[in-house]
């Protein structure tokens, strides 16, 4: 049996996005492995079960760790001990400390593929970034035979820059049987078995609590929008190192009444399904699944301004572009939104037609033709 070894710097990353994935090879007759730091305990119970093996190599996102050299040597051990067909890595560390330990075998016919879920190199990027990340992608790729990404830019980039073959793909596919429309009266029973009314609008925003997510520019947009409807609840899923920073907040801004913490979230869809709009003000993403997942359920958005956003969004088509320096347009946006239903409805249908080639289906069709299954 052909063997593939899964590799990121966490295995609640595999665990979120990679399914898809490993349900495609294992279908194909593969056995998957999977190398990658355990978290799954701070992630409210998302679980791992479908590799064959999971082991727990101590990486490290920040490339300062000295645990990621003892990763690198257990790595190297667990790549000499299995005879794998294909390395498949994921994330900035994941992928390069696999690809440096993979070297060897690659040499003796195991394929190498990296998957760049967006380059910190891009178009605005700090210089930094490009001084940094740049060298190191490019040097990468010499020691990759595929090369995935999963946005436009990346993939043009890569393609001109990049000594190796590249590909893209949409996404890493969100499943069409979790993330779909719902009725009115599938919501309202939905609303009121959650604890919510059925004249509560409901702005849901979903990632870690942390300063890229930029949450706090949402909470410090909802005292304006409160004061012409305060029926106005803003939920927030997720966990992260802004946790207690954001709940202060709220109390500060008297908003404990209208905004909610949810927690990390396994069954994200439930709040999705009964959610009047999506918001995310992040300040980069690669293609956040969140607004992949909110078009698929019918949904409007509002988002910031960023290159995974912008690939996502057509502004006032499927769905709104906005710059989250300014609190005031956020609100007068959701309030653009409130009154004028209709509007929200048209936007959301588009989105919903135009999101179509992310989902989980048509990306495993794209991975296999890569994989050549």
């Amino acid at each position: 049996m052909k063997k593939v070894l899964l590799t990121a710097t966490v295995q609640s990353h595999i665990a979120q996005f990679h399914k898809p994935l490993i349900k495609m090879l294992q279908d194909n007759g593969y056995e998957v492995h999977v190398a990658a730091r355990d978290n799954l305990s701070e992630k409210n119970g998302l679980l791992l079960n479908e590799p064959t093996k999971v082991f727990d190599v101590p990486f490290e996102r920040s490339p300062l760790k000295v645990k990621n050299i003892k990763a690198y040597y257990y790595l190297k051990k667990i790549l000499g001990k299995n005879s794998y067909d294909i390395l498949h890595c994921n994330t900035p560390m994941g992928g390069v400390l696999s690809r440096i330990a993979a070297n060897k075998y690659r040499k003796r016919g195991m394929r190498v593929i990296y998957t760049a879920h967006g380059f910190h190199f891009y178009k605005g990027a700090p210089v930094r970034n490009w001084l940094i990340y740049y060298p190191i992608e490019k040097v990468m790729a010499n020691l990759t035979d595929i090369l995935i990404t999963i946005t436009k830019e990346d993939y043009n980039l890569a393609k001109t820059k990049f000594n190796t073959d590249v590909r893209h793909i949409h996404g890493v596919g969100v499943n069409p049987d979790r993330y779909y429309p719902i009725s009115e009266e599938k919501n309202n029973e939905m609303r009121e078995r959650m604890g919510y009314k059925k004249t509560d609008y409901i702005i849901l925003c979903t990632g870690e609590l942390n300063n890229n997510k930029n949450q706090e520019a949402i909470i410090r947009s909802m005292p304006e929008l409160i004061k012409k409807y305060n029926n106005v609840k803003l939920l927030l899923a997720g966990n992260g190192p802004l946790n207690d920073y954001l709940h202060q907040l709220c109390i500060s801004l008297k908003l404990v009444k209208n905004v909610e913490f949810l927690g990390y979230r396994t069954d994200l869809e439930k709040y999705v399904s009964i959610s009047d709009l999506i918001v995310s003000a992040s300040k980069r993403e690669g293609l956040p699944l969140n607004i992949i997942e909110a078009m698929l359920s019918k949904k409007p958005v509002i988002a910031s301004k960023n290159r995974g956003h912008n690939e996502l969004i057509a502004n006032n088509l499927t769905g709104k572009l906005i710059d989250f320096i300014d609190n005031y347009e956020f609100s007068n946006k959701v309030i653009e939104f409130i009154e004028n239903p209709k509007r929200a409805e048209t936007i959301a249908e588009n989105g919903l037609n135009n999101i179509q080639k992310y989902t989980s289906i048509n990306v495993v069709k794209e991975l296999k033709n890569i994989y050549k299954l």
